[in-house]
Formats: structure tokens, sequence, C-alpha cells
């Protein structure tokens, strides 16, 4: 996606009470740093940040008093019940250099007919150019069957994206379901009740 364009306000209240001041205001509080800089405490627009974070590594374009900084997402923190954006640590970047960065795995087709898949990563490890961060790298299970796996090492990754991940490990597995002992056990009463109501058929036909 392209840059996300936001403009910054400078914070120079710190604390809880500071931040949910900040919050009321429908702002979200941040720090922006990196590339040897002090941290730069900062409040974001709260709606077009949080529509900005649904997107994997998006980058930002912070306008802070008339300068523009680019940025990408280090960390963010939530409120878990209500899923509230508390708090943004963002990442100074620049054109050309490379970060490592954690980009979601999205699976795509259907294994062959009666199997399951189980996602074993939904995360891989990448390395890549930090104002062209891939949102997310596929995993293809088409027609794949029970025993089958697909390991870090055979992704497709994105053009310019090197593997930091371990090649060998396994990110989605292909099995076939198994039957519980409930199952079994129900099989079981299924299979007694058919042979019970064929035993009484035949006794019925025969008197």
């Amino acid at each position: 996606m392209s840059e996300v364009k936001l403009v910054a306000t400078t914070r120079t209240d710190f604390g809880k009470g500071a931040a949910r001041r900040t919050r009321r205001a429908g702002r979200i509080p941040a720090v922006l740093y990196g590339h040897g800089s002090d941290p730069l405490h900062v409040s974001l627009p709260g709606h077009e940040t949080f529509l900005a974070l649904k997107h994997a590594n998006a980058l930002f374009a912070i306008e802070i008093d008339g300068k523009t900084t680019l940025a990408i997402t280090k960390d963010v923190q939530r409120e878990p019940v209500r899923n509230v954006i508390e708090h943004v640590d963002l990442l100074i970047v620049t054109k050309g250099e490379t970060v490592t960065v954690e980009i979601p795995v999205v699976i795509t087709g259907e294994s062959f007919s009666g199997t399951i898949h189980i996602v074993e990563h939904q995360t891989v490890t990448l390395e890549a150019e930090a104002t062209h961060l891939p949102q997310f790298v596929e995993v293809s299970i088409e027609g794949l069957e029970a025993g089958a796996t697909v390991t870090a090492g055979q992704l497709a990754l994105p053009q310019g994206s090197t593997l930091v991940t371990d090649a060998d490990a396994v990110i989605v597995a292909i099995s076939a379901p198994q039957a519980t002992a409930a199952d079994r056990e129900a099989d079981a009463v299924a299979a007694d009740l058919a042979a019970s109501q064929s035993a009484a058929s035949a006794a019925a036909a025969e008197a």
C-alpha cells in the first residue's frame, strides 16, 4: 500500500493521566524513534491511525511542524476488552534501508477432500526494503493430501524480500481428521442399533 499520511502533534505532557486526556481528545499517544535520534513523543489522529493499522506493515508519512518523517509500526498496545489502541511505537526509516519484520501468512486454496490444514506459524520473518514492505505471504494448499507440509523455504516470497525464519520451519501441515473416543462410541452404538433393527426385521419376516 502507499504511504499513509498523518499529521502528528508534539506531546509535552506524559504519564497515564496525560495519555488518557490524549485519547479522550480523539488522538493516540505515540513515540517516534530510530536512526540515533532522541525519542519524539507525539499524538496521532485516532480514526486515521486505527484504519491504517488494519494493514500489516503500513508505511507512515508523519508530518510534524511541516517536516515529514517516514516510519513503520514497531509495537501497538491495545486495551484487550474493547480493542482500543492505547499507544503506538513507530520506527523511523529511510528509503533504501532494509528492516526485519513479521509478515502474516494467508492460506489459499483447498486441500484434498476429507483433509484439514493446521497452521503451525501465523507469520514468517522477512528482511525487506523499509519503504516497500509486503503485507502478507500467500501459502497455497490446493490439492495437498494428508501428510503433506509446506515449509518456510518453499514459500514464494515477495520481490526484494529475504527469508529470516528457519527454512525448515513447517508453516502449514495437512492431516486427516482423527475420530475421538466419543465419535467411536457413537459409531458403535449406531452399529448395535442397526444390527438390532435388522434382527427384529428378520424375525418379523419369519413370523
